[in-house]
């Protein structure tokens, strides 16, 4: 009976681990979506050309925010300014890099309305997206239990178990609804 039990924990265990990987990756995609103020943060994912080796933007020089509305980039080698600027205009991020031989300045225009209600809808996307995620790694523990069950695990051990996997999903679940509210909140401040 032990080896089920144990079984049951690494079922729990990896559940929570998948789960907080899926708030983890949620977190670092709403820090993407600006959200009317500069945030160095808001460059992640955007790789440069150095040397003929993508690099992420954050290790070829310093990204700061100079102010609410203005990031600057100040390359570590001044012959980095043009792939900089490459990258981030074929990066979409609907920002144009101002180069003035020195630094890369990025202003970022004030957000209208509409502007902003498209960014609620991707943040809500996103939260979308992580939910499901989370249904999913709870459908997969919920599988493996039945598994168990049927290789021995008494059905009351099951059910408990079973609970104890929707009560981690309705923790999960609760966390996104914040991040997701905090974010709107953040977006809609004018």
């Amino acid at each position: 009976m032990s080896d089920l039990s144990e079984q049951l924990s690494l079922i729990l265990d990896d559940a929570e681990t998948h789960m907080k990987k899926a708030i983890q990756h949620l977190e670092a995609e709403l820090l993407k979506i600006r959200a009317g103020r500069a945030n160095p943060n808001m460059l992640d994912g955007i790789v440069v050309d150095y040397y003929g080796s993508p690099t992420p933007i954050n290790q070829v020089g310093n990204i700061t925010a100079a102010d609410a509305r203005t990031i600057t980039i100040q390359p570590w080698e001044k012959n980095m300014l043009q792939p900089i600027e490459r990258a981030i205009i074929n990066s979409n991020i609907g920002l144009t890099p101002q180069n003035d031989g020195a630094i890369i300045r990025l202003f970022l225009p004030p957000l209208t309305e509409e502007r902003r209600k498209e960014l609620v809808k991707r943040v809500n996307g996103e939260g979308e997206h992580t939910k499901v995620a989370i249904r999913n790694i709870r459908r997969d523990a919920i599988e493996h239990i039945k598994k168990l069950q049927k290789e021995g695990l008494s059905e009351d051990v099951a059910k408990d178990t079973e609970k104890d996997v929707q009560h981690m999903t309705d923790k999960y679940t609760v966390q996104i609804d914040k991040h997701l509210e905090a974010k709107d909140k953040e977006i809609m401040s004018v």
